[in-house]
Order: structure tokens, then C-alpha cells, then sequence
């Protein structure tokens, strides 16, 4: 006689994202998987700043959930959780639907940081969104027409706060842009515009070798940004940035790329937090309870040194990966482990033939660390369609100088 077939644990994992759609395709074998997410699309985010630069249309960048999981098995809800039961081991969305789980993975990403600064959330544009970042494309195209009218010698500042990769690689496509499209559009026009990097710290890129940051600083300089490091944002209006030296600048569109925190959703959720991540064990387990994990940007994971590991795309990734086999593992019975970050590098693009690549020590800079970047964001990118149109703007954009997704589609 057959045995029964043993009932298949029920996993919920709140967002679909890197790390959450990675974890729910690792579990899809094992399990009953229900993804949850606000969108019905995935972003990919490492391309968003060239959405907002008109190097790319807005649709090669978002990829549709349930396209991803077809065939899988893996059921998706679009929604956002607002509590967990955890008696009765449940989370309820914003639908009012309840969903009952065996085990929970939080993967919910991450938001703008504003660091409390004064005048962040009301004038300056985050780089969370596709919405947000069509909002930038439209703010500074617009802003160009209004020097194409005017046609007299006032001047327009574009700033871009924060000197890691998304900053450096938003003010050098910025600068690609002006000194392109824009120019060949109305050069006059381009010619008043000025783009603005501003770095708290010391040097650009913080996490690279010095170097490397030095190279980057310099490329950028000779694309027409200007570079301003040891500069601390005070405070910021529609109009300026100040420093806490007491300096500032006019900025007409500020672009925050200073830093991201958890995605602030999850103080709903009566779970344990620790500088707005989701504090957790070595094993991704949340502490207190062993059934719910924490990925990704919101997990408040540490490496060796005790510090957080970055919100970036590869640890996401490892760890959504890292998870399903801790999940399987115990189920199986098996004894957990602990999670360690394998870093395979650092890249950033700084325009045409212009990028930096660290590698284990192993630095690459220019034509060749352009390819590479290009190649990988391209392995990842979700989707035969998204690729081919991509691989289609990215060729037309370095054949012709141009770039031809220079529309305003904001609400206004």
C-alpha cells in the first residue's frame, strides 16, 4: 500500500525582489510558496538611474512577478502586509486577505534614508521606483525646456547627494545626457546646465580602493561634473543645498543617493529590529522566533566585524538562496548554519568606455571594466524581452550619441 503523501510546509515570503524571488524559486520544490508584494513587477534597480537619464524606456526595467514564477508553482498575492497573528502563525495584507504559514521570509528591501536631514523628503527625488525615477527624467527635462524658452544666461544646477555607486553612476549618465542629447537638442540650453556629485566623506566610492576612487573622481571631472567630497548636507529647499561648514549651493533638482534603510513597513510587524533592519540570528532566523527569516536589505545580518552587510543585490541574492536551503534543512531535520557573505566585487559605471572594477584585490578600470559591467547587469537582468530592448538602447545610445526616451510622462 502507498503512504500518504506528506502535506507540503506552507511558506509565505513578503516581497519579490532579488532576495525574495530567489528564496521562493529555491523553496518552489519543497513547498506550498506564497510570494507577496506591493507591485505585480520586480524592479531591477541597478538599471533604474538609467531610466532616469532617458537611456532606457521605463518597461525594460520591470519585469512582471507572475511571469517569473509561471510554471512554478509559486502563487503570488499583490498586496502589503500590515500585521502578524504570531500565535497563530499568519500575516495579514492590506487586502484583508489572511495568509497562514509554516514559515515567514521577510524580504521586504529597502527605502530612502534621509537621515533626519531637514528638507530631504519635501525637495529632493529618491532612486527607489520606477515612478520615481520617470518623476527625475520628467523634473529635468522640463527644467530644459524652460532654459530652451528663455534662451538668456541663467543657469540650472542638477545635485546628486551620496558618492557610492548609484550617485556616481546617476551624475555621470546626468553628465552623458547634458553633454549628448541635450546638446545636439538645444546646446545653448545645455551649456547652463551645471551637475553637482556631493560626498560626505572624504573620497567617492568609500568602498573601493583609493585608487580607484581617485580615477573615478577624475573621469567624472572631465564629463563636466563637478565633484565636491568633505561636504556634510545640512539642509536642503527647493532651491539650495547647505552645508554644515556653512557653504551651499544652488540645486534646482536634488537627487538623493545618500543611503537606504530598511523598508520602514516593517515596524507594523512586532518583530525585533536594530537600526531599521530585522534583527536576526547567524542563521537568518529572526531572533525569538525560529520560524521567520529576514533577507536582504532588511535583514540586520552581520559580517565577521560586526557590521551590517550592505543592501546590495549579491547579498540578497546568496541569501535568498542561503535561506531555502536553511528552510529545507530544517524540515529535513537537519542542523542550520550560519550565513556568510561571499563578496565577488564591487563595479560602477561612469560613462561611455568609463567604469571601475574591484575584484579580490584586482582592479580594473576603463573600456574593459565597462564591458564587464555591462555583460553582468545584463545576465541579470529578468526576461528575453527586457534584454533585447535593452541590448536595443544601449546599441542605438552608443551608435548615434542619442538617446531617444527623452519624454515627460509624469502627472503634471
Amino acid at each position: 500500500m502507498n503512504k500518504p503523501s506528506e502535506k507540503k510546509p506552507r511558506i509565505v515570503i513578503l516581497g519579490a525582489g532579488f532576495g525574495g524571488l530567489t528564496a521562493a524559486r529555491g523553496l518552489a520544490n519543497i513547498a506550498e510558496v506564497t510570494l507577496v508584494d506591493r507591485h505585480n513587477f520586480q524592479t531591477f534597480l541597478p538599471l533604474l538611474y538609467q531610466v532616469s537619464t532617458a537611456g532606457l524606456a521605463a518597461d525594460h526595467v520591470a519585469y512582471p512577478v507572475r511571469g517569473a514564477i509561471r510554471n512554478s508553482g509559486i502563487k503570488f498575492r499583490m498586496g502589503s502586509p500590515i500585521s502578524i497573528n504570531h500565535r497563530d502563525n499568519s500575516v495579514k495584507l492590506d487586502s484583508s486577505e489572511v495568509l497562514e504559514y509554516d514559515h515567514l521570509v521577510i524580504a521586504m528591501g529597502s527605502a530612502t534614508n534621509d537621515f533626519g536631514i531637514k528638507g530631504v523628503a519635501e525637495f529632493s527625488l529618491g532612486m527607489k521606483s520606477v515612478n520615481e525615477a520617470l518623476t527625475i527624467r520628467a523634473a529635468v527635462m522640463r527644467r530644459f525646456e524652460d532654459l530652451c524658452r528663455f534662451e538668456d544666461d541663467s543657469r540650472f544646477a542638477i545635485a546628486v547627494v551620496g558618492g557610492g555607486p548609484t550617485g556616481v553612476e546617476m551624475a555621470g549618465a546626468m553628465a552623458e545626457l547634458k553633454r549628448g542629447p541635450l546638446a545636439s537638442d538645444f546646446k545653448n540650453a545645455a551649456d547652463h546646465i551645471d551637475i553637482y556629485l556631493i560626498e560626505a566623506g572624504p573620497r567617492l566610492l568609500p568602498t573601493f580602493s583609493p585608487s580607484l576612487s581617485e580615477r573615478t573622481a577624475k573621469d567624472l571631472e572631465k564629463l563636466g561634473v563637478k565633484v565636491i567630497c568633505n561636504a556634510s548636507v545640512k539642509e536642503i529647499n527647493e532651491a539650495k543645498i547647505f552645508f554644515s561648514n556653512g557653504d551651499s549651493i544652488e540645486s534646482g533638482i536634488t537627487i538623493w543617493a545618500a543611503g537606504v534603510m530598511g523598508e520602514p513597513t516593517i515596524k507594523k510587524l512586532s518583530l525585533p529590529i536594530e537600526a531599521n533592519r530585522v534583527a536576526v540570528e547567524p542563521t537568518l532566523q529572526v531572533q525569538n522566533y525560529p520560524h521567520i527569516w529576514a533577507i536582504g536589505d532588511i535583514s540586520g545580518v552581520k559580517n565577521k566585524s560586526g557590521k551590517f552587510l550592505p543592501m546590495v543585490a549579491p547579498v540578497a541574492m546568496q541569501q535568498g538562496r542561503f535561506v531555502a536551503k536553511q528552510i529545507a534543512a530544517l524540515i529535513a531535520g537537519r542542523t542550520l548554519k550560519n550565513f556568510s557573505y561571499v563578496d565577488k566585487g564591487s563595479m560602477a559605471t561612469i560613462g561611455r568606455h568609463k567604469a571601475v572594477v574591484e575584484v579580490k584585490g584586482i582592479k580594473i578600470g576603463g573600456a574593459i571594466a565597462w564591458f564587464i559591467w555591462l555583460w553582468l547587469h545584463l545576465f541579470y537582468l529578468l526576461g528575453g524581452r527586457n534584454k533585447i530592448g535593452t541590448i536595443a538602447d544601449w546599441t542605438w545610445n552608443y551608435l548615434t550619441f542619442d538617446r531617444g526616451n527623452r519624454h515627460i510622462m509624469d502627472s503634471y
